[in-house]
């Protein structure tokens, strides 16, 4: 049976290609913004925070010159140390524009004269009319919760600013890979699916998962967590840092218990294969997602791979446990 996250899943190539090919120039004008600002702040809720924190993490260990903070929307809105006029540039990040905490966040931000940058997929929402420089994902109409299309999308335009506005000194091959990225993801969504079907039907029956991944793996592990595990095949999740696993999870490691790890040989996986190394000690269910396994492209960009495979675990976890991957039950997919 095909759910309507199939087709969502399906379009993410053609979704990338149509965003870069219409948002180019706002792109760039936000990126000139930010190359210039003493402080950037990244703000999202849901996957869109997953998409912030993975960027962060990724511009980070690129040892740039950028400066950049990642707040929840409501954590930004009664954030005490805002300065009128500060030099600084907000980035708001939703799927739907919508978002009350992030909306908020943003028309606290145009109050103190910060210059605001929205990234949604609705043309018409608030946050595109609301923000000083608007950037339209063009996904077309969204409806599944755990976000597939409007994710990579966000993503994109994120690594495309930020990166662009940066002094890493890799960062025009990174780029160049990340404008081949709809090409890879088509790949992928053809060779990865298979191999994932048959590991959801191995774990269908399990009722936790524990997700970790270092530098801009923990912000995929995150949405992995909150919104692919939970919201979309309603399995309770916890996502961690590969450092925290000796902080709590490790008392929590016992034989059998799943758990899934994603690497891409970063400095910060040191610690990553400390915990496979334990945890395969212990016999817990480990699922390792390697970036080697799937593309050889700038380590940064690992969450654009490694959530593909991602995409079919989840998909096909909930539909063997009875669930439609992209409904819920109790979040409204635009207001609530």
């Amino acid at each position: 049976m095909k759910y309507k996250m199939y087709d969502e899943m399906m379009e993410q190539p053609e979704s990338l290609r149509k965003t870069f090919e219409s948002e180019m120039p706002k792109l760039d004008e936000a990126s000139k913004l930010a190359a210039n600002a003493s402080k950037i702040y990244l703000v999202g809720c849901g996957s869109s925070i997953s998409t912030c924190y993975s960027v962060r993490d990724a511009i980070r260990m690129s040892s740039t010159n950028l400066d950049i903070e990642v707040y929840a929307g409501y954590e930004f809105y009664y954030n005490k140390k805002l300065i009128e006029n500060e030099d600084s540039i907000a980035i708001f990040t939703s799927q739907s524009g919508e978002t009350a905490d992030t909306l908020a966040a943003l028309r606290k931000a145009n109050e103190y004269k910060i210059h605001t940058v929205s990234i949604s997929n609705e043309p018409e929402s608030s946050m595109i009319k609301e923000a000083k420089t608007p950037i339209v994902t063009r996904c077309e109409t969204e409806t599944a919760i755990l976000g597939t299309k409007t994710y990579i999308t966000q993503l994109a335009c994120l690594y495309q600013i930020l990166f662009s506005a940066s002094d890493y000194e890799a960062k025009d091959t990174l780029l160049e890979q990340l404008s081949q990225m709809p090409d890879l993801i088509e790949e992928l969504l053809k060779t990865t699916e298979y191999d994932n079907r048959l590991l959801a039907q191995d774990f269908k029956n399990e009722d936790i998962f524990y997700c970790l991944g270092s530098g801009p793996n923990f912000g995929l592990a995150y949405k992995l967590a909150m919104t692919m595990l939970m919201e979309g095949a309603i399995k309770h999740a916890c996502p961690e840092y590969s450092a925290e696993f000796r902080h709590g999870l490790i008392e929590r490691a016992e034989k059998d218990v799943p758990i899934i790890i994603l690497k891409s040989e970063f400095e910060s996986d040191e610690i990553t294969d400390k915990a496979i190394d334990f945890s395969e000690n212990l016999k817990l269910k480990s699922i390792i997602y390697e970036l080697k396994d799937y593309a050889d492209v700038d380590k940064l960009l690992s969450p654009f791979v490694l959530v593909i495979p991602l995409e079919w675990f989840v998909y096909y976890l909930a539909h063997y446990n009875g669930e439609d991957p992209g409904a819920t039950r109790h979040i409204g997919k635009v207001r609530y």
